[in-house]
């Protein structure tokens, strides 16, 4: 209390003791895999699909990151962290050729005068070929061509009236001026004409180095290394490790391997207690084969972990073609789409998956009654309502945490109450203090029950609060500790609807009452 010392009217402004819980971000994924660019080993913020190319680059043959990403995004993800994984040694060409050219006038011979490199990274540039034809220019010069870029057998790109010699037509000089996919380089050899014909790019590598091994991936916590490294990132609700399938499937990696990757996935989840591994399975299994990987092999039981089958079909830009990718980033953006449309409290299941053309596998009914209950969520496709999500649990065995919503909602009441009551801390432990507790969790917890993420008719049937002498004894007092129990009823989803019909003879008059 203020010490008044003069006659005087004073103001005081009085804390009113309870204070409000904000509730935290439900949908923020980390990415760790394979990029031709951007920082090794450090977890970046990407808010959009341009800031990740500019940051990472573009597609790139052999590596899922990107489509995951991209996935993600599209699919309704808002803000996440990427984990570049991998070396220096892991940096791939660009696809190139030279065009051969008539040099120093000595007619026949021939040699190297321009060098032609793809802007791609990697091998996304490999499917690019670069044709010289005769040009149409009226009045051009005896020396004139024109170079027509094509990506696959579509013509991408056409520069007319170029000449090989030094000028504004020269043609390095108007290609690396205009062109998007391509970038001339003299070699300085003199030529008088260059040669007719069409040279197709290669030499572009994968952003993989046979070198790699589950440590690139799990990395270390204290240097900050893999997905270790996402221990100092507070924000993160979801995990997912894409590229693990690349190194699978180009065998840098085997099955245990895998298995390794995927539990150091589960043991970080449930280490930080705050986010989710999204598994991917092994391509190419039929239900039964990824059942019994699901159950025999891999044996994974954790309310922190959640596994989807099977891979989507999707527009693969780096090669001109579709190709199937692992479905975990897609499935994190429907995470997101679902947290911002309805709550974490809805299950994130019954969703279109946006950019998918097809499945690996069309299941039948049959086929999904044998995975639902081993905790495989899977993805299906239905006439007239496109490809959709079809299960929404968790991998654990037990019932209390076999929905993802549960597990979900959970973390972010844990979470948004443990920030939001930080003011707590060295307040002095008396009854004033735990009937603000109290007041200040129990206003949370109704916005909650508002919401529809809690169970009950009111909120004395949704959740409790106890906070007083009886969870707080004087040993604990003694002790520095404050004890506050919760208690709260969630939602869970409607997994199986059941309407019950049969024939009724009675009149519509009875039917109405």
């Amino acid at each position: 209390m203020p010490t008044y010392l003069s006659p005087g009217v004073y103001v005081e402004e009085t804390d009113s003791g309870a204070r409000p819980i904000e509730g935290v971000g439900t949908a923020v994924a980390a990415f760790v895999g394979l990029a031709s660019a951007g920082p090794f080993n450090t977890p970046t913020l990407v808010t959009n699909w341009s800031q990740f190319t500019t940051t990472f680059g573009d597609f790139v043959a052999g590596s899922y990151l990107h489509h995951s990403v991209y996935g993600y995004f599209q699919n309704g993800g808002g803000a996440c962290y990427v984990v570049r994984i991998g070396g220096e040694a892991a940096a791939p060409a660009n696809a190139r050729a030279e065009l051969t050219a008539a040099a120093g006038g000595a007619a026949g011979a021939s040699a190297g005068a321009f060098r032609v490199q793809a802007l791609t990274e990697g091998s996304g540039g490999n499917d690019i070929s670069v044709e010289i034809a005769d040009t149409t220019a009226e009045g051009a010069p005896e020396d004139a061509f024109k170079l027509i870029v094509k990506k696959g057998s579509r013509v991408e790109e056409t520069f007319d009236n170029l000449s090989p010699k030094k000028g504004k037509q020269n043609v390095a000089t108007v290609v690396n001026a205009q062109s998007k996919l391509i970038r001339v380089e003299d070699l300085g050899v003199a030529a008088e004409s260059v040669a007719r014909g069409t040279v197709a790019l290669s030499g572009g590598g994968l952003p993989a180095t046979t070198s790699l091994a589950p440590d690139d991936y799990v990395g270390d916590s204290s240097d900050r290394t893999g997905f270790g490294g996402l221990e100092a990132v507070d924000e993160i609700t979801m995990v997912c490790v894409p590229d693990l399938m690349s190194a699978y499937q180009n065998g840098m990696i085997d099955m245990e391997g895998v298995q390794a990757v995927q539990l150091a996935m589960i043991a970080h989840c449930e280490l930080m207690g705050d986010r989710v591994a999204i598994l991917d399975p092994p391509p190419g299994l039929n239900a039964q084969q990824i059942k019994e990987w699901r159950v025999d092999k891999v044996g994974y039981d954790s309310k922190y972990a959640a596994l989807y089958w099977p891979w989507v079909k999707v527009m693969d830009p780096a090669t001109g073609t579709n190709q199937f990718v692992p479905p975990s980033g897609h499935m994190a953006g429907i995470w997101g789409r679902t947290d911002d449309t309805r709550g974490v409290h809805k299950a994130p299941a019954n969703e279109v998956v946006r950019g998918a053309i097809n499945l690996e596998l069309n299941i039948t009914k049959n086929e999904h009654d044998l995975l639902n209950p081993v905790g495989i969520n899977c993805i299906r496709a239905f006439p007239g309502r496109g490809i959709r999500v079809w299960g929404a649990r968790t991998l654990s065995s037990d019932p209390a945490w076999r929905y993802l919503n549960v597990r979900r909602l959970f973390n972010y009441l844990e979470e948004s109450i443990l920030n939001g009551t930080d003011w707590v801390v060295f307040e002095p432990n008396d009854y004033a203090l735990w009937s603000k507790i109290r007041r200040t969790i129990s206003g949370f917890l109704v916005n909650e029950w508002r919401k529809g993420a809690l169970f009950g008719l009111s909120p004395a049937e949704a959740f409790y609060v106890k906070c007083d002498a009886e969870t707080n004894p004087a040993e604990g007092i003694d002790a520095g500790q404050v004890v506050c129990e919760i208690g709260v009823a969630p939602v869970k989803p409607a997994e199986f609807v059941i309407f019950r019909l049969s024939q009724y003879s009675g009149g519509a008059a009875l039917v109405n009452e």
